[in-house]
């Protein structure tokens, strides 16, 4: 794993269609444009996503994918009050008895 991408965001309303939808996406993800890895947990009005890929291209790929943008566009309008993304280069990592 090379990189991950952190996404964050103020909850408005996660509705049935947005796990569905989350659902859809990331074995999307997974199974077509190369993503290691997918981790997300919600606590009362914050969401954290991290996803992890071997490339950049890989990443830009995910990101124009339409089924993805119209997933974006959702969030914007109606899942979300606010988010931040950022993309960052793993340099070294380490665990212990992960679960």
């Amino acid at each position: 794993m090379k990189y991950v991408v952190i996404f964050k965001a103020h909850i408005n309303i996660l509705d049935d269609e947005y796990f569905q939808t989350a659902k859809i996406l990331r074995e999307k993800a997974l199974n077509h444009f190369n993503c290691q890895k997918f981790e997300a947990i919600s606590e009362q009005a914050f969401e954290i996503a991290l996803s992890y890929w071997n490339s950049l291209d890989d990443i830009q790929a995910w990101k124009k994918d339409a089924e993805h943008i119209v997933a974006q566009q959702q969030g914007n309008t109606r899942w979300y009050e606010g988010y931040s993304v950022e993309i960052c280069e793993i340099h070294h990592q380490y665990s212990k008895n992960l679960l």
